[in-house]
C-alpha cells in the first residue's frame, strides 16, 4: 500500500488583505481599535520573535550571497554607484 503524499505546511499569512486592513483602519479611526504603530516605533516585545529571527537570518547572508555572484567589475561597478550616491549632496548635510 502506497502512502498518500500530504502537502507541505504552509506559513502563516504574514500580511491581511485589502478588506481586513480596511476594517482595521476604520475601527482605529472611529476608536474601537487601539492604534497600530508602524513598525520603526515598535518595541522589541510588540515584534514577532520568528519574524524577527527571519528578517536577521535573511540579513545576514544576503550581501554574501550576492557578492558571491557578481563579478569583481560588477561589484567595482556597485560599489561606484554607492559612493557617488553616498556623497552626491543632495542629502540633508551641507559642505559649506
Amino acid at each position: 500500500m502506497t502512502k498518500k503524499k500530504t502537502k507541505p505546511a504552509r506559513p502563516a499569512k504574514l500580511r491581511p488583505d485589502v478588506a481586513e486592513t480596511a476594517f482595521r483602519v476604520m475601527q482605529e479611526a472611529i476608536g474601537e481599535a487601539p492604534k497600530t504603530k508602524p513598525p520603526g516605533e515598535r518595541s522589541d516585545e510588540e515584534k514577532h520573535p520568528e519574524a524577527v529571527t527571519r528578517g536577521q537570518k535573511g540579513g545576514e547572508k544576503g550581501g554574501k550571497a550576492r557578492a558571491t555572484r557578481l563579478t569583481a567589475d560588477q561589484r567595482s561597478e556597485s560599489a561606484k554607484k554607492a559612493s557617488s550616491a553616498r556623497w552626491s549632496g543632495k542629502g540633508t548635510h551641507s559642505s559649506g
